[in-house]
């Protein structure tokens, strides 16, 4: 083969990469997900800490845990204790004095780890990017418990405490949550063009077919119903490919707003994941979702599988 025609070849396979290339680093791994393996690798850094966050959280003790993971219950750790509802997002001064209690420092390396899908893990992650603390620091174990006793052990004593840590949090990042009002106002009242109301539960919760914690039943006017969970394998617990996921979010243009909710604030923060990953600029969550909303009996509802029902799509 002559040069010139390789050179020819190697100019052709450049633009090539340019022009996909955008692409398939848009659905490139999420780079705050890693296997047991790249965990396997840095058990024995100090400055590693392991955060298990289990649905049901005597887990950590009648089935067990990675060895040296801290426990966090998801809703006394992750939620405002004495809020109404609870898994309002906990204050600055809560999180941190949660977050120190655990040991950890501004230059700790966090690793969530859950079994749900990453669900959990998923509110953990967001209250840390919430407040201010470096993401670069902090991974998410694809698979949870599932991945690593695939070749790894399991221990059921809790690990003797970690000293007190010295992690500093900013204010919360405005630009990160919305409260009801905002919800009120932009979707339900003014239809807001550029904000795309998202309803991560389950269909036959959006719909109002199961009604579970709260009093109403159905979703806010106006939200559309993509379920985050749908980007996940329940059977390997961890994400599905790139190109899934997108095809999971295609309905949602990635030029507006985004508001988010779930049920508790579990299911929000995986879509809140997902969507970063896919590219999207602005995504907040509603603070409280459809624990507020749904027990509010004033605000208004809607049953069935469309965003508006009769009275809202005038």
């Amino acid at each position: 083969m002559t040069t010139r025609l390789l050179a020819a070849l190697g100019y052709r396979l450049l633009a090539l990469c340019l022009l996909v290339g955008p692409s398939f680093a848009a659905l490139a791994a999420p780079g705050f997900l890693v296997d047991a393996d790249w965990l396997a690798e840095r058990m024995e850094d100090e400055k590693l800490i392991l955060l298990e966050v289990r649905y049901h959280p005597h887990r950590y003790f009648t089935v067990g845990h990675i060895p040296g993971a801290v426990q966090v219950q998801r809703f006394k750790d992750l939620g405002d204790n004495q809020g109404r509802p609870i898994m309002r997002f906990p204050s600055r001064e809560a999180f941190e004095a949660t977050l120190r209690r655990w040991g950890v420092n501004d230059d700790s390396l966090l690793v969530i780890y859950d079994d749900s899908r990453t669900a959990l893990a998923s509110r953990l992650y967001f209250l840390l990017d919430l407040y201010g603390f470096d993401m670069g620091q902090v991974k998410i174990l694809n698979g949870g418990t599932g991945e690593w006793t695939a070749f790894n052990e399991l221990e059921k004593e809790a690990p003797p405490p970690r000293p007190a840590g010295n992690v500093s949090l900013k204010p919360a990042n405005p630009a990160l949550f919305v409260e009801w009002t905002a919800v009120y106002d932009d979707v339900v009242s003014r239809r807001d063009p550029q904000v795309v109301l998202l309803d991560a539960r389950p269909a036959d919760m959006y719909t109002g077919e199961v009604i579970r914690h709260s009093i109403m039943g159905g979703h806010i006017p106006g939200a559309v119903n993509v379920v985050s969970l749908d980007g996940t394998d329940g059977q390997s617990q961890k994400w599905k490919d790139g190109e899934t996921i997108a095809a999971l979010y295609a309905g949602i243009p990635k030029d507006k707003t985004v508001y988010a909710y779930c049920h508790d604030g579990f299911r929000m923060g995986l879509a809140y994941l997902q969507l970063k990953h896919l590219g999207y600029q602005d995504v907040r969550l509603y603070n409280g979702g459809w624990s507020h909303w749904g027990n509010e009996l004033t605000l208004p509802v809607v049953e069935g599988p469309e965003p508006f029902d009769a009275d809202f799509a005038l």
